[in-house]
């Protein structure tokens, strides 16, 4: 268990620092910010001089090694905009991000275990096949056009929830269906097939013949093994949903680290853009890291491979 988790750590480490490269070099492929932070009057002058302050006149490889030092120390400079420390907006951002896609996951995998348990209990087929019909007609949708849908629908027409903004639970309805409902026919499809296979094993076989009923077995017998195959795809897509809030984030102005590196992308902030990359991916690899370990602890032939 020992080596399965320092092989881990290992793993997530080396993954960090390659978003971390990889960022720092694609986002001074955007353009020089200098272009962007002074007035078009400005002299070559004063576009030297900025450029000196913000270290952009060195070499490319020793502005990465200078990077790299500071990184390491957690210090990703100051936002060339807001002139404040990078991280430390990001930060800021980290706790709605977190909370709109906590939300969502926790809606997903909701809707997902009481339909999939809904579905074999009933047993019906040609339920099955609408229900999957509609699941895979919702994950056609983009999620920024099933979010303009729902802002049309149930704020624009309706009135029931705000539009727009951060706030209570009303204001985070919206966001939260538009992402938690994406995944939903994944959810399903793997509920489907664990059952199928389940349903072929002994122990449910043994079970129906002692007389057990079929909402017993499912629940009792076969669910806990189903979900086994789940937990991955679920961890997994909680780091998605970390990631994958910006469109949602822009289409519902959430204040988020989402919308917060999109701003930064096109204002050219490196700093703020490398923080937030940063900071999202770290997430991501620790939440893969622990549903690792808790996959291993469930199944411990995961641990020899």
């Amino acid at each position: 268990m020992l080596r399965f988790v320092i092989r881990r750590l290992l793993q997530a480490v080396l993954t960090v620092f390659g978003v971390l490269t990889a960022t720092f070099f694609l986002v001074r492929l955007s353009g020089d910010p200098t272009s962007l932070l002074l007035p078009v009057e400005a002299s070559q002058r004063d576009i030297d001089r900025l450029r000196t302050e913000l270290g952009l006149d060195e070499s490319l490889p020793r502005q990465y090694l200078t990077f790299l030092g500071n990184a390491l120390q957690g210090d990703f400079g100051e936002s060339l905009r807001h002139h404040s420390s990078a991280l430390g907006l990001v930060i800021e951002r980290l706790p709605a991000t977190l909370e709109l896609a906590a939300c969502a996951f926790v809606l997903g995998l909701l809707l997902a275990l009481l339909t999939g348990v809904g579905l074999r209990l009933a047993g019906s087929h040609w339920l099955r096949t609408v229900v999957m019909w509609l699941a895979f007609v919702r994950q056609a949708i983009p999620v920024f056009w099933f979010g303009l849908l729902m802002i049309l629908l149930f704020a624009v027409t309706l009135g029931w929830f705000p539009s727009l903004g951060y706030g209570g639970l009303q204001h985070l309805f919206l966001p939260a269906v538009t992402l938690g409902t994406y995944e939903l026919a994944l959810y399903l499809r793997l509920f489907n097939s664990a059952f199928a296979e389940e349903q072929e094993q002994d122990y449910v076989r043994t079970a129906y013949a002692k007389g057990q009923s079929k909402a017993g077995v499912v629940l009792r017998q076969m669910l806990p093994n189903a979900l086994l195959p789940l937990i991955t795809i679920a961890g997994i897509n909680l780091g998605v949903l970390l990631g994958g809030t910006v469109v949602t984030e822009t289409v519902f102005s959430w204040p988020g680290v989402g919308r917060l590196i999109v701003q930064s992308v096109s204002q050219r902030d490196y700093p703020v853009t490398v923080a937030g990359v940063f900071l999202v991916s770290l997430v991501f690899v620790l939440v893969n890291l622990l549903v690792d370990l808790l996959y291993a602890v469930l199944d411990p032939r995961v641990r020899l491979s």
